[in-house]
């Protein structure tokens, strides 16, 4: 059972204690988190499709690829056929597997970006991208195929983090950050999806 008090890396104050009034539940409205269900884990490299293009490349040339971009025959922006980039696949650390994939949508612009960082061959964070953006990270911690940290950015600086911490499938910790710091922090005691307890950090103005 969680303790009242939150272990952290400063002195937070504690504004409602685990007894607190429960009527302020969640301070706004929150979309329900995507990928929280159990399922098998996307691989980091996907099947190549037929009308793929692929262009390969030795960056740190070790006469081994470790970048490939793959591309499909389409039109640019003045209606001209031009082969469009639709995903890079990188192998970061030179051990000859993907580390990294990323989708492009049809003006380019990365729109999702996936990470294999555990090293077997699944992804275990997602990144999703708006106008080129990162606006939302998906994280699968533990990986059991279940999204368990949420990360929010605006204006590409981290706004909100989620956590479902007891591996529920259901969001239970929240904190909510301005100025590059925490702020406060608010957490479900009860698993019935609303704050119980808020926590405020001193120092945050």
């Amino acid at each position: 059972m969680k303790s009242c008090a939150y272990a952290g890396l400063f002195a937070l104050a504690v504004l409602v204690g685990c007894s607190g009034d429960k009527a302020g539940k969640r301070p706004v409205p929150l979309p329900e988190p995507i990928g929280n269900q159990p399922s098998e884990r996307e691989p980091i490299r996907p099947q190549r499709a037929k009308n793929e293009k692929v262009q390969e490349l030795d960056l740190n040339r070790d006469y081994k690829p470790d970048v490939w971009t793959y591309t499909v025959e389409g039109k640019g922006p003045d209606g001209q056929p031009r082969d469009l980039k639709v995903r890079k696949e990188i192998d970061f650390n030179g051990d000859g597997r993907i580390d990294i994939t990323q989708y492009f949508d049809e003006r380019e612009e990365k729109a999702r970006e996936v990470m294999d960082q555990d090293f077997d061959g699944k992804v275990d964070s997602i990144l999703l991208f708006e106008k080129g953006v990162n606006v939302r990270t998906e994280r699968d911690v533990d990986g059991n195929g279940r999204t368990d940290v949420w990360l929010y950015y605006e204006k590409g600086k981290l706004a909100r983090k989620e956590r479902d911490t007891n591996g529920d499938g259901k969001v239970d910790n929240w904190e909510y950050w301005e100025n590059g710091q925490v702020d406060r922090i608010g957490d479900d005691l009860d698993s019935d999806g609303n704050v119980d307890r808020w926590t405020k950090n001193p120092n945050s103005q």
